[in-house]
């Protein structure tokens, strides 16, 4: 009979059993004073809670001064705002080489044909100005196709509306303890919301019954929103066609059903919080907490620095496309032989 642990788990358990016997063959009054290390360790960890809950209120205080930075790089990303050229200097960075770089990638693009003028064969040209090109195109696209996390949940079908997308913000909430993260969106063809919104509620308080496991806020649950779709424009779910053979009369029949189709979008539809803290739903919810945390640090604060590749993970800087070597067979047929009518 199978014990139904994972190996993992079965490795911590062992573990954990060492850790004990080790404890437990110390001498009696060792362990008294071990008792006493671990109620000084919950002293420490109080403190440590009320920490973290002003950093917090920190956090909110400080929202407020980072709005405006993030209002301003709204504007210029979409195009409502074109910068001084002040506001366009880097004291603190030589950008010749960039522009050197820029000049060449333009030259090499020029095609054989085209006429030079004498004596600047090999000098690169200045890339031209594009009247028509407003702000700075597919910028959250980038940053989506540049984070592996989220290229990974980003699908093709995904891409036409994540280019619609103009600005991610984050509100943050003092009480209750969390934030909502905002994704605004330019009209589209697919939904008639302008902004979808995720709201992740934390807790900053060592729990009852184990107090020295605290380790920090904690998220530890989150709330989607409703997806209004355009008809046939809801990319989270697909049809698929199954056949289904009566079992005694042998005749067969073709049904149409609806099923979810992996989307980005599912991730403003996240499962409600189980009572199993082991269950395979808890794991589910505990990768969109993670994905909600990175998007909150990271991609919201470093949103400039993803898109040129500066600010990426070592894990993002790697990640390689690969091209599936299989078909996608969901949208054919399936033979369910124990069906009936």
């Amino acid at each position: 009979m199978q014990s139904g642990l994972t190996r993992t788990e079965m490795l911590a358990a062992i573990t954990n059993r060492i850790h004990a016997e080790t404890l437990a063959s110390l001498p009696p009054n060792v362990r008294r004073r071990i008792r006493a290390l671990r109620s000084l360790q919950k002293d420490f960890v109080d403190i440590e809670a009320k920490f973290y809950s002003e950093v917090h209120a920190l956090e909110c205080k400080y929202e407020k001064l980072y709005k405006p930075l993030f209002e301003k790089r709204a504007q210029i990303v979409n195009g409502h705002y074109e910068p001084t050229d002040e506001e366009c200097q880097n004291p603190w960075r030589d950008d010749s080489e960039e522009e050197e770089l820029a000049r060449a990638v333009q030259n090499a693009s020029l095609t054989e044909g085209e006429d030079k003028k004498e004596g600047n064969e090999n000098k690169p040209a200045e890339p031209p100005m594009d009247p028509n090109v407003k702000g700075i195109p597919d910028f959250w696209y980038t940053i989506f196709k540049n984070v592996a996390m989220l290229s990974e949940m980003m699908q093709e079908h995904d891409e036409p509306i994540i280019k619609c997308l103009q600005d991610i913000r984050v509100q943050m909430h003092e009480d209750p303890f969390g934030f909502t993260l905002e994704f605004h969106f330019a009209p589209n063809e697919f939904f008639t919301n302008t902004i979808l919104t995720k709201e992740y509620s934390m807790k900053c308080k060592p729990d009852d019954d184990n107090p020295l496991e605290f380790e920090g806020p904690e998220i530890y649950s989150c709330k989607g929103c409703e997806i209004n779709w355009k008809k046939g424009k809801n990319v989270t779910v697909k049809t698929i066609k199954k056949k289904q053979k009566h079992k005694s009369r042998g005749s067969v029949r073709i049904v149409t059903k609806s099923v979810q189709a992996d989307s980005f979008f599912n991730f403003f539809s996240p499962p409600a919080v189980p009572e199993d803290p082991d269950s395979d739903i808890q794991n589910l919810l505990t990768a969109d907490f993670e994905i909600g945390h990175y998007i909150r640090e990271r991609v919201v604060s470093r949103a400039v620095l993803i898109y040129t590749g500066e600010g990426l993970d070592d894990d993002d800087d790697d990640y390689e496309e690969e091209e599936d070597s299989y078909s996608d067979e969901d949208s054919g047929t399936e033979e369910v032989s124990d069906a009936e009518d």
